[in-house]
């Protein structure tokens, strides 16, 4: 392990088809004043709104409701549940949904009591938060993010077409999450695949950087192999608890922190698929895959032992009678047939993109990178590929 680092986790985690049951338990750590934030009205179609709401109502809880979060949630909303936080003195935010209801929640909780614009201070300007925040509780219903174990809060500011996220200290970490893989059966496939490939993507950008014989890259190669296996499942059958358990618990590990020790990252995938988010408002896992090939095969001769790796030691190459770049191009393209198997959209087109969208999003999206440091003339140049 290359890097010094320090890692704490203060989540608590409850997972399985019982985890439901320690809400009530959860609850009674927090004062009487809940805000109930969610999407539009699928947490109501499966019942869950009137489980979750009971359950608050059985424990004597004052609820204050917010819903309709948008899937890329906007900097409006983070303002308007910070209004209602501290108009109804809220003790807990429970977020019921996916990454993006968690998302605003640990937004509204550092905004709420803000000095000053919440989104100059802590998404441009990446300020340390110095006022008192609020606890959040996540009840997740679809899985991608790892929002439920983290501190990560990807915001889109509408009026400046401009979506970027932080990651703030484990004191904005959600304090509990409820994790039953069973209620994510009924999200519709396109939703299921991108949450999928969001969850390989956060491995790729952690595992994409550095040249040394890091034991997180054997950990993040691990989670890739059940990621595969139970992502082809779950396509095959939305209703395996095993391929959908599976997948739930890749997601959390996948960015919680564990599978980054020691790494430098790259996460220049999700700097441009945010800018693709913020013009086009598409699916984030979706986009992040149309990306991810064209932006790999233009830096893999900058990092080509780990895509050599990766190649062998995920995806199977076969690395007899083949040079290096053969290898790592045979391990791109085999990510680009499991995107296409599991049914993700292969063009910028498909997500709504226009042509007179591909200059803007270069333009404004963060410069980074692992291997390769790009410019926007580069960005541009690999969406162009991938429209």
């Amino acid at each position: 392990m290359k890097y010094d680092f320090t890692y704490y986790n203060p989540t608590r985690i409850h997972f399985g088809k019982e985890a439901m049951s320690k809400l009530a338990d959860e609850l009674q750590n927090f004062g009487d004043n809940i805000l109930l934030l969610y999407g539009k009205n699928s947490i109501k179609k499966i019942g869950l709104y009137d489980s979750v709401t009971a359950i608050l109502k059985e424990c004597g809880k004052n609820v204050t409701e917010l819903s309709g979060i948008k899937p890329n949630p906007a900097y409006s909303q983070v303002l308007e549940g910070a209004k209602l936080c501290r108009e109804n003195r809220i003790d807990l935010i429970l977020a019921v949904g996916g990454g993006s209801v968690i998302d605003c929640a640990k937004a509204i909780s550092v905004s709420a009591y803000a000095k000053g614009d919440p989104w100059q201070r802590y998404w441009i300007d990446f300020e340390s938060v110095d006022n008192d925040v609020i606890p959040v509780g996540t009840i997740l219903t679809m899985t991608g993010t790892a929002s439920e174990m983290n501190g990560g809060s990807v915001i889109t500011n509408e009026e400046l077409t401009l979506k970027t996220g932080r990651v703030f200290p484990p004191s904005v970490y959600p304090k509990f999450s409820i994790l039953n893989p069973e209620l994510t059966y009924t999200v519709p496939k396109i939703q299921m695949v991108s949450g999928i490939f969001d969850i390989m993507s956060h491995l790729m950008e952690q595992y994409f950087s550095g040249d040394d014989d890091n034991t997180t890259d054997y950990v993040i190669e691990g989670v890739m192999h059940s990621l595969i296996n139970s992502a082809r499942k779950a396509v095959a059958d939305p209703y395996d608890y095993e391929a959908r358990s599976n997948i739930m618990w890749c997601a959390t590990i996948g960015l919680n922190r564990i599978t980054g020790l020691s790494k430098t990252q790259d996460w220049e995938v999700h700097n441009i698929e945010h800018q693709l988010g913020a013009y086009t408002d598409c699916p984030h896992g979706l986009g992040l895959s149309v990306i991810s090939m064209p932006y790999y095969r233009y830096i893999y001769k900058y990092g080509i032992d780990k895509f050599v790796r990766y190649a062998i030691n995920v995806w199977g190459v076969n690395p007899e009678d083949k040079t290096k770049d053969e290898i790592a191009l045979e391990g791109i393209d085999r990510l680009q047939e499991f995107s296409k198997e599991i049914g993700i959209p292969q063009t910028l087109r498909e997500l709504g993109c226009t042509e007179n969208m591909l200059r803007k999003i270069a333009d404004t999206s963060i410069l980074g990178g692992g291997y390769k440091q790009l410019d926007y003339d580069e960005i541009y140049n690999i969406l162009k590929e991938c429209y």
